[in-house]
């Protein structure tokens, strides 16, 4: 489940309030960390790209079956940071 203050700050990048949607974000913005992970970004690179996974939390956001999509942007960004990541270690 996903971590409680990237919950926040994700809801807080997309206008979201409430906690009725809590359940369907934490799922996508574990999809979208598990991907970032797989793809070399550091744990800590992560926690500081709230901007990012919110980003690709939207694009996965979509509720006509098979539709979504991640964006350039997002892609762009995870490589970046992957980068950034390998340059650290």
């Amino acid at each position: 489940m996903a971590d409680a203050e990237i919950l926040e700050r994700v809801k807080s990048a997309l206008g979201i309030t409430g906690v009725f949607l809590d359940n369907t974000i934490s799922l996508y913005i574990d999809e979208v960390v598990c991907y970032m992970q797989h793809a070399g970004v550091s744990d800590d690179m992560i926690s500081a790209s709230v901007g990012l996974i919110a980003r690709g939390v939207a694009d996965l956001w979509n509720n006509s079956s098979g539709d979504g999509k991640l964006s350039p942007y997002f892609y762009d960004g995870v490589t970046q940071r992957a980068l950034c990541s390998k340059a650290v270690t």
